[in-house]
Protein backbone atom coordinates (compact mmCIF):
# COMPACT_ATOMS: atom_id res chain seq x y z
CA UNK A 1 0.00 0.00 0.00
CA UNK A 2 3.00 2.43 0.52
CA UNK A 3 4.47 1.83 -2.87
CA UNK A 4 0.59 2.16 -4.28
CA UNK A 5 0.25 5.48 -1.74
CA UNK A 6 3.33 6.72 -3.63
CA UNK A 7 2.51 6.79 -6.62
CA UNK A 8 -1.23 7.17 -6.58
CA UNK A 9 -0.56 9.99 -3.98
CA UNK A 10 -2.00 13.06 -6.80
CA UNK A 11 -5.19 11.50 -7.66
CA UNK A 12 -6.07 10.07 -4.05
CA UNK A 13 -8.93 11.68 -2.51
CA UNK A 14 -8.58 10.08 0.92
CA UNK A 15 -7.36 7.06 2.74
CA UNK A 16 -10.30 4.92 4.98
CA UNK A 17 -8.22 3.05 8.10
CA UNK A 18 -10.28 0.46 9.78
CA UNK A 19 -10.75 1.39 13.60
CA UNK A 20 -8.49 0.23 15.87
CA UNK A 21 -5.42 0.17 13.33
CA UNK A 22 -2.24 -0.56 14.82
CA UNK A 23 0.85 -0.98 13.79
CA UNK A 24 1.86 -1.02 10.09
CA UNK A 25 -1.58 -0.09 9.53
CA UNK A 26 -1.42 3.01 11.50
CA UNK A 27 1.98 4.02 9.98
CA UNK A 28 0.05 4.61 6.48
CA UNK A 29 -2.05 7.20 8.56
CA UNK A 30 1.72 9.25 8.70
CA UNK A 31 2.24 8.23 5.06
CA UNK A 32 -1.26 10.00 3.61
CA UNK A 33 -0.89 13.12 5.85
CA UNK A 34 2.78 13.77 4.32
CA UNK A 35 0.96 13.35 0.83
CA UNK A 36 -1.67 16.16 2.08
CA UNK A 37 -4.40 12.90 1.96
CA UNK A 38 -7.25 13.51 4.75
CA UNK A 39 -7.51 10.12 6.73
CA UNK A 40 -10.54 8.89 7.86
CA UNK A 41 -10.82 5.52 10.44
CA UNK A 42 -13.85 3.76 9.68
CA UNK A 43 -15.44 0.06 10.87
CA UNK A 44 -14.61 -2.58 9.63
CA UNK A 45 -17.91 -3.14 8.14
CA UNK A 46 -17.99 0.17 5.94
CA UNK A 47 -14.53 -0.91 4.27
CA UNK A 48 -16.26 -4.40 3.24
CA UNK A 49 -19.61 -2.82 1.95
CA UNK A 50 -17.25 -0.51 -0.19
CA UNK A 51 -15.40 -3.38 -2.20
CA UNK A 52 -17.67 -6.17 -1.25
CA UNK A 53 -15.55 -9.71 -1.89
CA UNK A 54 -12.64 -8.24 -1.63
CA UNK A 55 -9.76 -8.62 1.18
CA UNK A 56 -8.80 -5.11 2.03
CA UNK A 57 -6.95 -5.78 4.69
CA UNK A 58 -8.34 -2.92 6.41
CA UNK A 59 -7.13 -0.03 4.57
CA UNK A 60 -8.63 1.47 1.24
CA UNK A 61 -6.92 4.53 -0.54
CA UNK A 62 -9.88 6.20 -2.80
CA UNK A 63 -8.53 7.73 -6.44
CA UNK A 64 -10.30 10.53 -7.90
CA UNK A 65 -11.83 9.24 -11.15
CA UNK A 66 -10.32 12.11 -13.38
CA UNK A 67 -7.13 13.99 -13.19
CA UNK A 68 -6.76 17.88 -11.72
CA UNK A 69 -5.29 20.79 -13.29
CA UNK A 70 -2.94 22.87 -11.75
CA UNK A 71 -4.72 26.23 -11.75
CA UNK A 72 -1.98 27.96 -12.79
CA UNK A 73 -1.76 25.98 -16.09
CA UNK A 74 -5.62 25.71 -16.89
CA UNK A 75 -5.71 29.68 -16.59
CA UNK A 76 -2.56 29.85 -18.90
CA UNK A 77 -4.25 27.02 -21.45
CA UNK A 78 -7.25 29.01 -21.50
CA UNK A 79 -6.27 32.91 -22.39
CA UNK A 80 -2.20 33.04 -21.33
CA UNK A 81 -1.77 36.97 -21.16
CA UNK A 82 -4.04 39.44 -20.21
CA UNK A 83 -4.33 40.54 -24.31
CA UNK A 84 -6.20 36.95 -24.53
CA UNK A 85 -7.87 37.17 -21.70
CA UNK A 86 -9.38 40.71 -22.87
CA UNK A 87 -9.85 39.52 -26.33
CA UNK A 88 -11.12 35.43 -25.40
CA UNK A 89 -13.70 36.91 -22.42
CA UNK A 90 -13.46 33.22 -21.11
CA UNK A 91 -16.03 32.17 -18.48
CA UNK A 92 -14.57 30.61 -15.78
CA UNK A 93 -16.90 28.84 -12.82
CA UNK A 94 -15.78 28.99 -9.13
CA UNK A 95 -17.48 26.85 -6.71
CA UNK A 96 -17.28 27.74 -3.01
CA UNK A 97 -18.06 24.29 -1.47
CA UNK A 98 -20.26 22.57 -2.96
CA UNK A 99 -21.30 19.77 -1.26
CA UNK A 100 -23.31 17.29 -3.37
CA UNK A 101 -21.56 15.78 -6.35
CA UNK A 102 -25.04 15.32 -8.28
CA UNK A 103 -25.15 19.50 -8.42
CA UNK A 104 -21.42 19.48 -9.12
CA UNK A 105 -21.98 17.30 -12.58
CA UNK A 106 -25.36 19.27 -13.11
CA UNK A 107 -22.81 22.40 -12.71
CA UNK A 108 -20.48 20.74 -15.10
CA UNK A 109 -23.02 20.09 -17.66
CA UNK A 110 -24.31 23.75 -17.58
CA UNK A 111 -20.98 25.07 -17.63
CA UNK A 112 -19.92 23.17 -21.04
CA UNK A 113 -23.34 23.31 -22.21
CA UNK A 114 -22.86 27.57 -21.80
CA UNK A 115 -19.52 27.43 -23.07
CA UNK A 116 -17.42 27.91 -19.98
CA UNK A 117 -13.91 26.82 -20.33
CA UNK A 118 -12.46 26.11 -16.97
CA UNK A 119 -14.39 25.35 -13.47
CA UNK A 120 -12.37 25.88 -9.54
CA UNK A 121 -13.24 23.91 -6.74
CA UNK A 122 -11.55 23.60 -2.86
CA UNK A 123 -9.47 20.90 -2.39
CA UNK A 124 -11.28 20.25 0.81
CA UNK A 125 -14.81 20.64 2.59
CA UNK A 126 -16.45 20.55 -0.74
CA UNK A 127 -17.86 17.66 -3.30
CA UNK A 128 -14.79 15.83 -5.20
CA UNK A 129 -15.66 14.44 -8.59
CA UNK A 130 -17.33 10.91 -7.64
CA UNK A 131 -18.96 8.55 -10.73
CA UNK A 132 -21.96 10.04 -9.61
CA UNK A 133 -20.56 13.76 -10.61
CA UNK A 134 -19.79 12.10 -13.75
CA UNK A 135 -23.02 10.23 -14.60
CA UNK A 136 -25.09 13.47 -13.66
CA UNK A 137 -22.66 15.74 -16.42
CA UNK A 138 -23.77 13.39 -18.92
CA UNK A 139 -20.25 12.53 -20.38
CA UNK A 140 -20.16 16.26 -20.34
CA UNK A 141 -17.20 15.86 -17.78
CA UNK A 142 -14.45 15.50 -20.40
CA UNK A 143 -15.27 18.63 -22.08
CA UNK A 144 -14.45 21.07 -19.37
CA UNK A 145 -10.77 22.17 -17.62
CA UNK A 146 -11.07 21.44 -13.58
CA UNK A 147 -8.81 22.73 -10.77
CA UNK A 148 -8.78 22.13 -7.18
CA UNK A 149 -7.23 24.66 -4.97
CA UNK A 150 -5.87 24.94 -1.69
CA UNK A 151 -7.06 28.63 -0.71
CA UNK A 152 -10.35 30.38 -3.28
CA UNK A 153 -9.35 33.92 -2.02
CA UNK A 154 -5.85 33.59 -3.38
CA UNK A 155 -7.43 32.23 -6.68
CA UNK A 156 -9.87 34.74 -6.88
CA UNK A 157 -7.37 37.73 -6.43
CA UNK A 158 -4.97 35.67 -9.03
CA UNK A 159 -8.10 35.60 -11.51
CA UNK A 160 -8.12 39.37 -11.04
CA UNK A 161 -4.61 40.18 -11.53
CA UNK A 162 -5.54 38.31 -14.85
CA UNK A 163 -8.09 40.55 -15.72
CA UNK A 164 -10.97 38.53 -14.76
CA UNK A 165 -14.21 40.18 -13.55
CA UNK A 166 -15.74 38.04 -10.25
CA UNK A 167 -18.99 37.80 -10.01
CA UNK A 168 -20.91 36.02 -7.16
CA UNK A 169 -24.27 34.90 -7.44
CA UNK A 170 -26.28 36.00 -4.17
CA UNK A 171 -29.97 36.19 -3.65
CA UNK A 172 -29.45 39.75 -1.86
CA UNK A 173 -27.29 40.84 -4.31
CA UNK A 174 -27.32 44.79 -5.52
CA UNK A 175 -27.40 43.95 -9.41
CA UNK A 176 -30.05 41.97 -11.04
CA UNK A 177 -28.96 39.23 -13.50
CA UNK A 178 -30.37 41.09 -16.48
CA UNK A 179 -28.65 44.52 -15.11
CA UNK A 180 -25.02 42.99 -15.49
CA UNK A 181 -22.71 43.64 -18.02
CA UNK A 182 -21.89 39.88 -18.70
CA UNK A 183 -19.89 40.82 -21.98
CA UNK A 184 -16.23 40.60 -20.43
CA UNK A 185 -13.99 38.12 -18.56
CA UNK A 186 -16.02 36.30 -15.99
CA UNK A 187 -15.29 34.12 -13.14
CA UNK A 188 -19.24 33.55 -12.07
CA UNK A 189 -18.88 32.15 -8.32
CA UNK A 190 -21.45 29.39 -7.00
CA UNK A 191 -21.77 29.01 -2.70
CA UNK A 192 -22.74 26.44 -1.08
CA UNK A 193 -26.20 24.63 -0.78
CA UNK A 194 -26.92 25.38 2.30
CA UNK A 195 -24.59 28.64 3.49
CA UNK A 196 -24.31 30.28 -0.08
CA UNK A 197 -20.46 32.35 -0.27
CA UNK A 198 -18.30 32.38 2.97
CA UNK A 199 -17.56 36.21 3.83
CA UNK A 200 -14.46 36.46 2.60
CA UNK A 201 -15.21 35.15 -1.07
CA UNK A 202 -18.53 37.55 -0.80
CA UNK A 203 -16.27 39.95 -0.32
CA UNK A 204 -13.79 39.35 -2.82
CA UNK A 205 -16.37 39.42 -5.79
CA UNK A 206 -16.56 42.72 -7.71
CA UNK A 207 -20.36 42.34 -8.29
CA UNK A 208 -23.09 40.00 -6.41
CA UNK A 209 -25.79 39.30 -8.87
CA UNK A 210 -29.09 38.21 -7.90
CA UNK A 211 -31.74 35.80 -10.12
CA UNK A 212 -34.91 37.68 -10.21
CA UNK A 213 -37.64 35.83 -9.23
CA UNK A 214 -41.62 36.54 -8.85
CA UNK A 215 -42.97 33.48 -7.20
CA UNK A 216 -42.56 32.92 -3.84
CA UNK A 217 -39.72 30.56 -3.33
CA UNK A 218 -36.81 31.80 -1.53
CA UNK A 219 -33.90 30.75 -2.81
CA UNK A 220 -33.04 28.08 -6.07
CA UNK A 221 -30.62 25.29 -6.21
CA UNK A 222 -27.27 25.66 -6.34
CA UNK A 223 -27.10 24.02 -9.84
CA UNK A 224 -29.96 25.73 -11.67
CA UNK A 225 -29.12 29.26 -10.06
CA UNK A 226 -25.50 28.30 -11.61
CA UNK A 227 -27.25 27.35 -14.70
CA UNK A 228 -29.59 30.48 -15.12
CA UNK A 229 -26.39 32.44 -14.63
CA UNK A 230 -24.23 30.67 -17.19
CA UNK A 231 -26.51 31.16 -19.56
CA UNK A 232 -27.72 34.48 -18.86
CA UNK A 233 -23.82 35.37 -19.53
CA UNK A 234 -23.75 33.56 -22.95
CA UNK A 235 -26.91 34.64 -24.17
CA UNK A 236 -26.17 38.31 -23.49
CA UNK A 237 -22.69 37.77 -25.59
CA UNK A 238 -24.75 36.55 -28.33
CA UNK A 239 -26.80 39.47 -28.56
CA UNK A 240 -24.12 41.72 -27.90
CA UNK A 241 -22.22 40.59 -30.72
CA UNK A 242 -25.57 40.72 -33.21
CA UNK A 243 -25.14 44.23 -32.61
Amino acid sequence: MREQLDRDAAPAEKMLLQKGATGSLLSLKSAAKAHGIPVQFVPAQKLSSLVPGVNHQGVLLVISPIEYLDVDDMLSHIAPTMEDVTSRKPIIIVLDHIQDPHNLGAIIRSGVAAGAQGLIIPDRGAAPVTAASIKTSAGTIAEMSIARVGNLTQVISQLKERGYWIVGAEGSGETSMTEMDWDRPLAIVIGSEEKGMGRIVRDSCDYLVRIPMRGKAESLNASVAAGILLFQASNSRIEAEGE
